[in-house]
């Protein structure tokens, strides 16, 4: 059987070439959740943070769904509304929890939205991010609890005096540069508001609108309080592909490829695909 040497394989005249597929790494952050409005307005949870590493086929088209930010709660004592879900390779980063008031609980999600008065947080997606914060001091509180973060749970607030941080943020490198996602939104307050968790959290506001969060981190909006203010929506997800390979084709403009220690990177801020 005669025998060729290719590209660091050896292959024989009745077989194809064989074709290593490329090992990638991923970073998947879903759409972090919107801060709650009404007194104390509690702050949406970050959205779910997946990273690894996997092999992909050559040839095979693997498609990308970038998810959205939920929306703040928008009049009296209204929650914030859950992020949208980030998928591809198999894997789904469930969207952030929306913040709760004072007559709502915090919702779950890939990190939980916070809540005030004892109201229950809500939780966190194991291996994707942490629950929300409360107020555990009942009727007395006017302080919202902060949004969960993929690094840490939201702060608890303190009665009238501060609101709960949001939960911070995980940094990845995948990009080229230290850049943390997926950090919570603080809770609003009469005295101190709650700050956004390092990686895209919005902060609480007091007579104001909450901050939203930061657009492709995944993180969460800032909860409102005083009634005809809204709470900050969430921070769209991202997708991010770091491969040993320039990509056969794309769709959804992604950048790239950026090329950082010899690999070319993708970043995708909105849904599309890519193809080895």
């Amino acid at each position: 059987m005669s025998q060729r040497y290719l590209g660091g394989f050896i292959t024989d005249s009745f077989n194809p070439l064989a074709v290593p597929p490329p090992t990638i790494s991923y970073l998947i952050v879903a759409g972090g959740g919107g801060g709650g409005a009404g007194y104390e307005g509690s702050g949406g949870g970050a959205g779910g943070l997946l990273s690894g590493t996997t092999s992909l086929n050559i040839g095979t088209t693997y498609s990308f769904v970038v998810g959205g930010g939920g929306n703040g709660g928008s009049g009296s004592e209204v929650p914030g509304s859950n992020g949208s879900n980030s998928t591809g390779l198999g894997l789904t980063a469930i969207g952030g929890g929306g913040g709760g008031t004072e007559l709502s609980n915090g919702s779950s999600g890939g990190s939980g939205g916070g809540s005030d008065r004892s109201n229950p947080a809500g939780s966190g997606t194991s291996g994707q991010g942490n629950p929300g914060g409360t107020n555990p001091n009942g009727g007395c509180g006017t302080s919202g609890g902060g949004g969960g973060g993929a690094g840490a749970a939201g702060g608890n607030g303190a009665n009238d005096t501060n609101g709960g941080n949001g939960g911070s943020g995980l940094a990845s490198s995948i990009s080229g540069s230290s850049v943390y996602y997926a950090g919570g939104g603080g809770g609003s307050s009469s005295g101190t508001n709650g700050t956004g968790g390092n990686g895209g959290g919005g902060a609480g506001q007091t007579s104001a609108n909450g901050t939203s969060g930061t657009t492709n981190t995944g993180g969460g909006g800032g909860g409102a309080r005083a009634r005809g203010y809204n709470g900050g929506n969430g921070g769209s997800g991202i997708i991010i592909i770091s491969a040993c390979r320039v990509a056969a084709s794309t769709t959804g403009s992604p950048c790239g490829p950026i090329c950082v220690s010899g690999n070319k990177v993708y970043v995708f801020k909105s849904s599309g695909s890519i193809t080895f």
